[in-house]
């Protein structure tokens, strides 16, 4: 999988992509993530990469030629398949991104994410450019750093190799939903002191079912409790 990332502050990804699975996944080459300063496909001595609205209104719009551009050099560089490649903006105004849609992008090849900032990007990158636009939730963020973020440890977790045992991750796979179910780990009980607006002190307990050893019960306990994440 290559993700191929479109943003004016590349350095937003520097801490990223340098921890955790996400770094061992990149290490291991079963994604690659390349970031593309929007303003080295500008073609003016500024680089400028916005200007005001037609019509006026409050702040600056990112344009579509140096967008075009970088998204036209990507293509030819990688030459994948249209058929395995999405091309993604990042919108208040797009579709809500969900489980489902992460399994979907997950079979693909190569994504594009066009990363927007200031008060908007030019419409027809929306229109003629990008396959998808995405939303990550009911609210308004600075950028688009942030969504792309989030969807490569979304679609990266579904990458066979990349968390765990492949084997284990298709048991929680359904229907291109993933199953959750509450956990627990050491100690079984846990002694809550008398504080954090707690009358007295508590004792917060393991179900006992998972302590049983029964492979049989704890499987039936964990689909009782289950929710199949969309």
């Amino acid at each position: 999988m290559k993700f191929d990332i479109i943003t004016i502050f590349p350095e937003i990804f520097k801490g990223f992509l340098k921890e955790s699975i996400i770094k061992r996944a990149i290490g291991k080459k079963l994604i690659a993530v390349n970031i593309h300063n929007l303003r080295n496909y500008t073609s003016d001595p500024h680089k400028t990469v916005d200007d005001k609205a037609f019509g006026g209104g409050r702040g600056m719009v990112m344009k579509v030629g140096p967008i075009y551009r970088a998204v036209e050099v990507i293509k030819k560089t990688k030459k994948t398949s249209p058929r395995k490649r999405k091309i993604i903006l990042f919108t208040p105004r797009g579709k809500k991104f969900n489980q489902k849609l992460a399994d979907s992008f997950s079979k693909l090849n190569q994504i594009i994410m066009i990363c927007g900032r200031y008060e908007g990007i030019d419409e027809r990158v929306s229109k003629y450019i990008a396959d998808e636009n995405i939303s990550i939730g009911d609210y308004v963020l600075m950028g688009g750093e942030l969504p792309a973020q989030v969807l490569i440890e979304a679609i990266s977790r579904l990458i066979p190799g990349v968390v765990g045992k492949s084997e284990l991750l298709k048991e929680r796979i359904k229907d291109k939903g993933f199953i959750e179910f509450p956990q627990y780990t050491r100690p079984p009980q846990f002694f809550a002191k008398k504080k954090f607006g707690r009358a007295r002190p508590e004792v917060w307990r393991t179900p006992k079912v998972l302590l049983s050893g029964n492979h049989k019960k704890i499987e039936e306990w964990r689909k009782k409790h289950s929710e199949i994440i969309e």
